[in-house]
């Protein structure tokens, strides 16, 4: 069997860069390297709606903005079936029985699960549907065979999870299931993106972030409102590295080709550091880089989903045959837990003869 990648993203909202550099720009370089035999991109509505039940236009109006994201940036419905989470009932019927796997104990010391379960103020009352939301990932990533997860950091713990259940039913019911491997992002800034105000993490909840589809003006501006360095109020004053929004950026975005282009002066990045740790540079210069290096990476995408927005039919085919192929492909897989478990009684005439054998 060839490698397969499986990986996705909740249809809450338009994504923004932090999705970009954690996986959607690696999701593009691995469906263009040849290397993957299959590559599905899941938008996960199903999940979505586990903290958003009581709201489910939102998830509905966001199916598109999430698809037109994903053309835009660069995945090609040719090499990568695109896929919409719930009309795949697949899924649903493999959560199910992967849920007798795995313990409630289990679930709660999951660390993604539990910040998340924090964000969201959901101690005293969490849906069961969103507690149990890493067994229903492990269906998602398991229906496909998948061999390669491209997530960020933050998600780990997940993988984690599924190999547990992975192995578990393995050893119960026989080889049946494939065990993932975590394709991290290489660049070390971007495992987890901060948001431009300096929290931990860029959330469309938070309204910290920079979207693909951000348009030039509103780029600026949040550009300029980056966090900094508090401590660094003067252009002579030295700066702290650390904790810098902004250089935490150029770390994802920008190369030494870049610095050079704008500010020859500077070899690379690491000089322009270094200048700015010992004083000298001001926050405004280095923004000045950031900008243009974000423009330069979001005017492309921006251009492509303003023409694809012009073309919506085309987008709900991509999205309508990812979904019938991606179901094809789940049935093959559950069938396969079904007769591993023993559960396939129509597709299996010996339960006949096993009958016959108990009532003589």
């Amino acid at each position: 069997m060839g490698k397969i990648i499986l990986t996705g993203d909740r249809p809450t909202g338009r994504l923004h860069i932090g999705h970009y550099v954690g996986s959607l720009r690696r999701r593009v370089q691995l469906q263009n390297s040849g290397e993957f035999e299959k590559i599905f991109i899941m938008e996960a509505d199903a999940q979505a709606l586990t903290d958003n039940a009581d709201n489910p236009g939102k998830i509905r109006e966001n199916i598109f903005q999430v698809a037109l994201d994903y053309l835009s940036a660069g995945l090609d419905p040719e090499k990568s079936t695109i896929f919409i989470q719930s009309q795949v009932p697949e899924l649903t019927e493999l959560s199910f029985y992967y849920m007798n796997l795995v313990t409630v104990a289990r679930v709660q010391r999951n660390p993604t699960v539990k910040t998340e379960i924090k964000m969201r103020n959901f101690e005293a009352n969490i849906p069961v549907g969103f507690f149990t939301y890493p067994i229903s990932q492990a269906a998602d990533i398991t229906a496909f065979k998948a061999t390669t997860v491209p997530v960020g950091e933050d998600q780990a713990p997940m993988i984690e999870q599924t190999l547990e259940i992975v192995r578990r039913f393995n050893n119960i019911y026989g080889p049946t299931l494939v065990e993932p491997k975590i394709l991290l992002p290489e660049n070390q800034a971007c495992m987890r993106l901060p948001g431009i105000d300096g929290k931990a993490k860029m959330s469309k909840s938070l309204g910290n972030c920079i979207y693909l589809s951000e348009d030039p003006k509103e780029l600026a501006q949040k550009v300029r409102s980056m966090y900094t360095d508090p401590g660094h109020i003067h252009v002579e004053d030295p700066g702290k590295i650390e904790g810098n929004v902004v250089f935490t950026y150029l770390d994802a975005f920008c190369d030494d080709a870049h610095v050079n282009a704008m500010f020859p002066e500077y070899a690379g990045l690491q000089e322009m550091k270094d200048h700015y740790r010992r004083g000298g540079l001001g926050d405004m210069k280095v923004k000045k880089l950031l900008l243009s290096v974000l423009e330069e990476t979001l005017a492309p995408i921006r251009a492509r989903r303003q023409e694809l927005q012009k073309d919506l039919g085309y987008v709900y085919e991509v999205l309508r045959q990812g979904s019938e192929k991606a179901r094809e492909e789940a049935a093959k897989t559950l069938d396969q837990v079904r007769h591993s478990m023993r559960i396939d009684y129509f597709a299996d005439r010996s339960l006949i003869e096993e009958q016959k054998q108990i009532f003589g």
